[in-house]
């Protein structure tokens, strides 16, 4: 044999051997993984588009809003130990605030919501009419160890705490007793310097309990949280929000969800937090009260572009099953496919992950994912009618594009079983290629196969094969 025959024979042997077409298939499913990367970053762009079209709506509008209150702080009188460079003590007076929850509160009122749009992209927005009452007692400063001599009557006041006070949209008053105040800006020393109104209680603090009353118009957006400061606290709300989320601590103990709006009802004990009626000083107090918040989010639960990124997650799976696939055409029915029929059939698949995020934006996530399904196995399946050279095996392939698209949307939509369906449809994959190739003798020499390439000999025992 000449030396041009053996590098003829040698470079058809290389040409196929399966160990190097494994290789150069998963070199391809690797190369893929690259656009794969590019579309994620698309979607984190199209993200951050959506976040900034929000903010310029909550913006003028008003933002997610959680109600704080209201708190009744009296200031008092506190000594402080200082000790100098030479140890000497010096003691120095100053204001303390002291915080009391109100023995009950409750809330109601009715939120109308609407959509507002800033380009392609849907916000949306409510106005809350609330009706807030309930009753204080008279402050006890014994419990904190504070002496009452000390204490600053004169200067208390109700603070009222709101995420976007700018958002209120009326004069708030209070009724106090019978009495009626308005309320000022600014919530108050206690809790730092965060939003809100306060109302001054000079020489309305005679008596031993305390009942008030205000209405409270406030615009927000995708969110409106309370937080459980009596040791009675009813909240009830309606509207004409179809599509609620319940959020936060606690859920309605009572709720009607339609097409035309919803109501719902909150009634939480103070024994179910963690936290006092009383307060010596605002340290902790925010850590301690926002974790129990609860409320309602009027964002779809669904953000197309949180699943669009997990969805990217498995696109290497996509691509090497169905690689595989095409393998298996391959090793089974002499099937010849080009690097570069692979390279197209992996662009299409890569191309699904665009497509269903670019149509998620108008229709929504799961009609996209429907229609991106559609598209991309459409087009795989009429090119490898032609790559596969038949009807029923691009059939089957484009079954098994459809199966992986299925396949991933269950463990998109069921996050809890995510591990256990992943695990289990991994198995049943291995044990259909071991299934399929069960009978091929890898050492076996190569017969003509019906389309003019080359498939394995399939015997029921290797050693005695002729």
């Amino acid at each position: 044999m000449t030396e041009f025959g053996r590098r003829g024979g040698m470079m058809e042997q290389a040409r196929n051997s399966q160990i190097l077409r494994i290789f150069c298939i998963a070199v391809l499913a690797s190369a893929l993984l690259i656009p794969v990367g590019m579309i994620d970053g698309v979607i984190s762009e199209r993200q951050n588009r959506r976040e900034e079209a929000v903010r310029e709506v909550t913006n003028a509008w008003g933002g997610r809003q959680t109600i704080i209150g209201p708190l009744l702080v009296v200031p008092y009188l506190r000594t402080v130990t200082e000790y100098d460079k030479d140890g000497m003590a010096k003691n120095r007076t100053e204001t303390g605030h002291a915080g009391f929850l109100p023995e009950s509160i409750t809330t109601g009122g009715r939120l109308k919501c609407e959509t507002r749009y800033r380009g392609i992209y849907k916000v949306p927005v409510y106005t809350a009419e609330l009706q807030i009452s309930g009753a204080f007692s008279r402050p006890d400063f014994t419990q904190l160890g504070i002496d009452g001599a000390h204490v600053l009557w004169d200067r208390a006041y109700l603070s009222l705490r709101v995420s976007d006070a700018r958002a209120v949209m009326n004069p708030v008053s209070l009724r106090w007793n019978g009495r009626e105040a308005p309320f000022l800006p600014g919530a108050g020393e206690f809790g730092g310097k965060v939003a809100g109104v306060h109302v001054p209680l000079q020489g309305m603090l005679a008596g031993e309990r305390f009942e008030f009353s205000s209405n409270l118009i406030l615009n927000g957006s995708e969110e409106l949280s309370f937080a459980p400061l009596g040791k009675d606290t009813v909240v009830e709300l309606a509207s004409n929000w179809g599509s609620p989320s319940f959020q936060g601590n606690r859920l309605p103990v009572e709720r009607r969800v339609s097409e035309n709006g919803f109501s719902a009802k909150w009634s939480i004990p103070y024994l179910g937090r963690n936290y006092p009626q009383q307060w010596e000083s605002d340290k902790g107090f925010d850590e301690a009260v926002l974790p129990s918040c609860f409320g309602i989010k009027f964002m779809p639960s669904l953000d197309q572009y949180s699943m669009a990124k997990r969805s990217t997650k498995y696109g290497i799976l996509f691509i090497l099953l169905t690689f595989v696939t095409l393998w298996l055409f391959e090793l089974v029915a002499g099937v010849r496919i080009h690097p570069i029929q692979y390279l197209l059939v992996g662009a299409g698949l890569c191309l699904f992950f665009l497509l269903e995020i670019s149509l998620a934006e108008h229709m929504g996530f799961a009609p996209a994912y429907l229609c991106a399904t559609l598209l991309v196995t459409s087009l795989i399946y009429f090119y490898c009618r032609f790559v596969l050279g038949g009807l029923r095996r691009s059939t089957i392939l484009a079954t098994v594009v459809l199966l992986l698209y299925g396949y991933l949307y269950a463990l998109l939509m069921n996050q809890d079983y995510a591990l256990l369906i992943g695990s289990l449809c991994l198995f049943l994959v291995l044990g259909a290629v071991m299934f399929i190739t069960r009978k091929i003798d890898w050492y076996s020499t190569r017969r003509q196969g019906k389309d003019g390439g080359e498939a394995f000999e399939w015997v029921e025992n290797p050693r005695q094969a002729p």
